[in-house]
Formats: structure tokens, sequence, C-alpha cells
């Protein structure tokens, strides 16, 4: 296909709004604009979608693995485009492979394979997340606790280096082992600050909001629930306008009532935004793997270690924009929102990704009428066709 064409067929989502008879518009891998069809220059050519609706591409800021591979078990460039690979036939155009607690080695890999997947421009890579280690064991979840520890001076020089090689780098704390002041001093330094896997209560929580942390990892999992007295992490996740909350849309890790509760009464700017936690199930029949030496089984929609704590999710990304809009009853503007725009946000990119503007990335998701994936696009370029 040419560096300039149109999408036409379809409705079109532009984050906002929706657009009927129209065309979307793309030049050398960016949105140039959306244009009546009749309105289309004659010098650009065209790609008929056959109907159907295109939308902003999903974007993921908690990715553990896929294609059968897990960033913890093989740091390296070869996992991160495999994972990239697995999740695109799901509508997912940018994600943040995500390295669950391990050791200071295998979290160097991680990060020098994240550098190096930046600089060759893997498709679909947008940046790294490190979930802990520096966590509360109180509420480890399927983190080892063996190596959950606090953060140190040499901690959080690794990190402000590692944003260096990084298009973005987000790391999931808590309170119990990070102090407020190296909150502040990551936030400073460009890297994207959440809490999670903590008991820590709302007074503490809201303090390290001031300090700079912007997001909370997957809302009401590993935390202190909202109680009378105590609202707890997930309490301030919602009530505190700054934060932004990654929400677990499978109705295994928060039942559908409490994901209502929680987006009615969510505090802006801030938004609840959709993650997988996806595991290295995705794209695949796999019925089993390992984590840090541990296996984790696939069973019944969910996956659980072998005393039954979940591990991570059997989640992608349309599936979790089908079960807020079908099941929780959103609007399907808002479903969307939740999968593209609101985690651009979260984490500053915005400007580029979760919408269609002049200038902003052509990743794109073609849905049928029935929320299908029918074809995506990562930066003008089709990575999947059904």
């Amino acid at each position: 296909m040419s560096d300039r064409f149109a999408l036409t067929g379809a409705r079109i989502f532009d984050g906002a709004d929706w657009h009927d008879d129209a065309a979307l518009v793309i030049k050398e891998g960016m949105v140039e604009a959306i244009l009546p069809t009749g309105a289309v220059p004659s010098g650009v050519s065209r790609a008929e979608t056959g109907g159907g609706l295109l939308v902003p591409g999903f974007v993921d800021i908690q990715v553990n693995g896929g294609g059968g591979v897990m960033l913890n078990d093989h740091p390296d460039v070869a996992s991160i485009e495999t994972i990239c690979r697995a999740h695109a036939p799901f509508g997912t155009t940018a994600l943040l492979p995500t390295l669950i607690t391990d050791t200071p080695a295998i979290t160097a890999a991680a990060v020098a394979a994240g550098a190096e997947a930046a600089r060759k421009k893997v498709p679909g890579f947008l940046g790294l997340h490190l979930e802990g280690p520096h966590l509360s064991v109180a509420r480890k979840g399927a983190h080892d606790p063996a190596l959950i520890r606090p953060m140190t001076d040499a901690d959080q020089a690794a990190l402000v280096a590692a944003r260096q090689g990084l298009p973005v780098l987000l790391t999931t704390v808590a309170p119990e082992s990070v102090e407020p002041a190296r909150v502040t001093a990551l936030a400073a330094a460009g890297i994207v600050v959440s809490l999670g896997h903590s008991d820590t209560g709302y007074a503490t929580a809201t303090a390290f909001a001031e300090a700079g942390a912007t997001v909370v990892t997957h809302l009401f999992n590993a935390m202190s629930q909202i109680g009378n007295r105590e609202p707890g992490l997930a309490g301030a996740a919602i009530d505190t306008g700054s934060f932004y909350a990654g929400l677990i849309a499978d109705g295994i890790h928060v039942h559908p009532g409490t994901m209502t509760l929680a987006l009615n009464a969510k505090k802006g700017p801030g938004r609840i935004l959709l993650v997988t936690d996806a595991m290295a199930t995705i794209g695949t029949d796999m019925t089993s793997f390992t984590l840090n030496g541990r296996t984790i089984y696939r069973k019944d929609g969910s996956l659980r270690l072998a005393d039954g704590t979940l591990a991570g999710a059997d989640l992608d990304m349309i599936s979790a924009v089908r079960f807020v809009h079908r099941v929780v009853g959103l609007d399907l503007d808002e479903a969307l929102r939740m999968a593209s725009l609101y985690p651009a946000e979260a984490i500053g990119q915005a400007h580029r990704l979760g919408r269609f503007a002049n200038g902003t990335a052509a990743d794109i998701v073609g849905l049928s009428e029935d929320l299908d994936v029918k074809n995506v696009w990562i930066g003008g370029e089709k990575v999947f066709a059904a």
C-alpha cells in the first residue's frame, strides 16, 4: 500500500465522536485527517473495509506475556516481539511488556531488552512496566515473597538510568517499600509511578499521589479494600482524582457490580482504564506454564497457582472491551476509551495514541458490528487480518 491512503466503508470513532460516511486518511504511518468519503482527494488510494467500525488501537499497560512466552522467563528482544505479535490480533497496537518481581539480574536483562526493542522499533512495543520488586509481602499475590524488598539508592538510580533508553517506563511500587521522596525523584525523571500490591491506608495513598504517583495497578486486586472507616488503597484510587486505575475486566478478578460502583464513583481527571494483566497463554492453547519456577494452571478462564491464588489473567483486550460494554453496561464509546485513550493518558502518550487526529499514530483496529477484530494496523502497516 502507498504511503498515503484512505480507509473507507466503516463508521469511524476518533476517541470522542463517531463519523459516518467518512474516510480515515493515513500518510506515512500517521493519521492525516478524517474526511467525508466524497472529499478524499483524487490522488489518494482507497482501501475498502467492507463495513464495521474503525477505532483507535488499544493500549495495554500491563502485559506479562503472550504467544507462549513470559518476559520473566525470557527477558530478551525476541520475547518482546513475540508478546507484541500475540496481542495484535486482539486489537492491542501498543503495550508495555511487564516484568513481575524478579532478581536484579533478570530485571537488568529486561531493561536492556526493552532498550534494544525501542532501538529496533518493534511494532507494538511502547516501553516497560516493572511490577515490583518493591512491594508489600502482605499483598504479594502471585509475586515471589523471597524476591520482594525495599527500594535502595542503587535501585532508584537504576530505574532513572533505565528510563533514558525507554519511550515509557512504568513501575509499580508499594508505600511499604518506597519512601515518598523516591517517588518524587522517579516522577521527576519521567517515570510513571503506580501504587499496587500494597496494604497501605487511604491517607498514605493520597500522600503518595501528592508525591508524584499517578496510577494504581489492577484496582481491587492485591490491595487494601474499601471499609467503613478505612477506604484503603482501593478507596484512594477511586476518590483521589489524580489517579488512573487499571481494571482487569474478566469477571473473575472483579465482580461486575463492583466495577459499576467504581466507575460511577470515580473522580477525575484520572480515569479507570482496562488492562489485561495477560500471561503467556494469550494466542495459544497451552494449559500451564511457569513463573519464577512455580507452575500456573489455566482452567475455566482463569490462571492460578496450585494453591488457588490468581496469577495474572487469561484475558485479551477486545474481550475486556466486550465485557465492560455487554456485561457492565457501558456505552461502547466509553468502553473503547478505557482500552485506548485513558491508558494513553495515564502514561503521557495521548498526544499520539488512543485517538485519531492529525499527527497521531495510525494504530487502528477494524471491528465488526459484533465487536470481532477484523483488521489491525500499526503505524499504517496492516499486521493482522481475520
